[in-house]
């Protein structure tokens, strides 16, 4: 991880222990600059919506919206846009409604743990802190005609009855915060002329966005050192914004211009020169092109811009996303860390659908729609209008063949009805998954080779060690460990790192070639090498592993396969069947059957698909 966050590390535990943290982060922090709600309504800058009365955008009843707001308003939430659980109407915002357990409000957030075997996952806790679900009553309340500004002004005001500043476990996140706060800009404009919109919630409301900025901006270390992934785009972009969104609030002149200048630098530095991003996440990944589509709506709205290369790797991401898509439903390989994360749902359609979100930045880019359908353009009117940058870029299309993107390690194949997609790929940052050589294969939108995905981030040991390791991968095992040493947590020791990856094209056949280094805490020469062959004339991929420097250890070449049409053969291997755990959602998973080939040094496999 680097010098400089060891450094911090050791600088953040021990300001931890002697209570600097809470010297910085005061609990009786008091915000002196208080306006009134009327002189924040004249003087506010421009935001993606105007108040609901003005509002444009064409109205559609969409059953979906209407089911899912009542059961909002009834007290249910979708947890990590997968599974509905009923909190109540009077729910406690400290309370982790998966296990009952509720964290202490009285400690400072310094004080509470992010993981506890006791408390479970403390995610449970922020999902409704989050405030998405406000956006579903937002476009409820529109479509529908309804006025739900009391039901939504009682939550804001619940939360901060609830949670004193810098108390509990939900002043524990600053991305967190940052979602909160944005979230809540919706409303704020959204209900501006609302009469539940009054005084004295204005008043506990820009209290609790002044701490909300300021506990932000003076833990901003921690996100861009100790983490630095998409929370630190999250929280520089909430800095970067803060004085366009709180011009009420003098120090945002300053956390702003520091904001932005940091925003841009973890732009330059998390999206690669390819488009690929450093977290090795599908969703993640998908998390940063909603942030910039906010992003770029917002300076526009307000006749700014940011440096050319934010909207070049912009660009470059949507480019990648959208190469992996499948045309037919819009998912992508559940590949890497995924955690149910979408932070703005201004769209109806499912959690794995990818397109509106694709189609918005992609829009507020080149002011053309990426897709023609109604209901996936229709995400656009809800960023402001999709406003675009002085230069558009031209509209994407889709590739057919082979595709190389060297610097994130992904390597593609698109013929027929059928997308392989392989990961050859190099850590310079943190990877959340041993997956290296993992291979996905789609027929018309159907994973039929997939990624087992990622369940949870605090369970038990077995599971954690399953998700995230080699074996919910279609990749090899050696003295069934993975490639990788597991560390705590979200650590990994003895990355592995690519040596050559490449495609080849015959006129029979696409030929991958990728090398890695693998299972370095067994041997420090051992090497993994994957050769695939995709025949253009048959449905058949023909697979070969090479393991060097390993001799005399057992090995296994494992796969997931979903459907039953699809068949793998090993010539002379014995085939066996496992439990392979299947989590296309957060929080959830089922019991699949995967099977696995025992060999030494080397293995050829021959995987088929026939189709109905």
């Amino acid at each position: 991880m680097g010098l400089r966050y060891i450094i911090y590390r050791i600088r953040h535990e021990f300001e931890k222990k002697i209570g600097s943290l809470k010297k910085r982060h005061p609990e009786d922090l008091a915000f002196k600059h208080t306006i009134s709600l009327e002189e924040w309504k004249k003087n506010k800058n421009n935001f993606l919506l105007e108040g609901k009365e003005q509002l444009k955008i064409p109205k559609e009843q969409s059953i979906v919206l209407k089911n899912t707001a009542e059961r909002i308003l009834k007290g249910d939430l979708l947890f990590f846009n997968a599974v509905w659980m009923s909190l109540g109407i009077d729910y406690k915002w400290n309370l982790n409604p998966s296990n009952g357990y509720a964290f202490d409000l009285t400690k400072h957030w310094s004080e509470i743990p992010d993981l506890s075997e006791e408390a479970g996952d403390i995610k449970f806790v922020w999902e409704k802190s989050r405030f998405s679900y406000l956006l579903i009553l937002i476009r409820y309340d529109y479509h529908f005609d309804k006025d739900l500004s009391e039901f939504v002004f009682s939550e804001i005001e619940s939360w901060i009855d609830s949670n004193p500043i810098n108390k509990g476990p939900n002043w524990r996140c600053s991305q967190e915060i940052s979602l909160r706060i944005l979230n809540w800009c919706f409303a704020l404009y959204y209900y501006q002329n609302s009469k539940a919109f009054t005084e004295q919630r204005w008043n506990k409301i820009q209290k609790i966005i002044y701490a909300s900025v300021h506990h932000v901006y003076h833990h901003i270390d921690f996100s861009r050192i100790a983490v630095r992934n998409n929370h630190a785009i999250t929280e520089t972009l909430f800095l970067t914004v803060s004085n366009i969104l709180f011009p009420f609030i003098p120090e945002t002149n300053k956390w702003a211009r520091d904001g932005k200048n940091w925003f841009e630098q973890e732009i330059q530095y998390q999206i690669y020169d390819d488009g690929t991003f450093l977290q090795f996440s599908m969703n993640y990944h998908r998390v940063v092109v909603q942030l910039l589509s906010l992003a770029f709506s917002l300076y526009n709205k307000n006749n700014q811009q940011f440096s050319p290369h934010v909207y070049d790797k912009a660009y470059k991401s949507l480019n990648f996303l959208y190469q992996c898509m499948q045309d037919e439903n819009g998912y992508l390989p559940n590949y890497g860390s995924n955690d149910g994360s979408l932070f703005f749902p201004v769209s109806n359609s499912e959690y794995r659908d990818y397109r509106p979100q694709l189609n918005t930045l992609h829009f507020i880019l080149t002011t053309q729609h990426l897709f023609q359908e109604a209901s996936i353009q229709s995400e656009v009117a809800w960023y402001g209008g999709g406003e675009n940058p002085s230069s558009p870029y031209e509209r994407l299309s889709k590739i057919q063949g082979v595709m190389c993107f060297d610097s994130g390690g992904y390597y593609l194949c698109r013929h027929r009805d059928f997308f392989t997609f392989i990961r050859c790929g190099d850590h310079k940052d943190r990877p959340a998954q041993a997956d290296n050589l993992h291979l996905d294969i789609w027929y018309k939108g159907e994973n039929i080779l997939r990624d087992s995905g990622t369940y949870k981030y605090n369970t038990d040991s077995e599971k954690l060690l399953y998700f995230m390791g080699s074996a919910s991968h279609n990749t090899v095992m050696v003295n069934n460990q993975s490639q990788m040493l597991k560390g705590g947590r979200f650590i990994w020791y003895y990355w592995t790192q690519k040596i050559s990856a490449l495609w080849e094209e015959t006129d029979e056949a696409f030929i991958f070639k990728g090398r890695i280094k693998a299972f370095q805490f067994l041997n420090k020469k051992a090497t993994h090498q994957r050769t695939m062959v995709i025949s253009k004339n048959r449905t058949e991929w023909l697979v070969k592993d090479d393991l060097t420097h390993l001799k005399g250890y057992e090995m296994k070449q494992i796969w997931h396969p979903s459907s039953p049409q699809i068949k793998i053969q090993s010539l002379g291997k014995e085939c066996l069947a496992f439990t392979s755990y299947n989590s296309s959602y957060y929080g959830s998973f089922t019991e699949e059957a995967g099977l696995y080939f025992p060999f030494y040094n080397a293995i050829e496999t021959k995987i088929t698909f026939q189709a109905l």
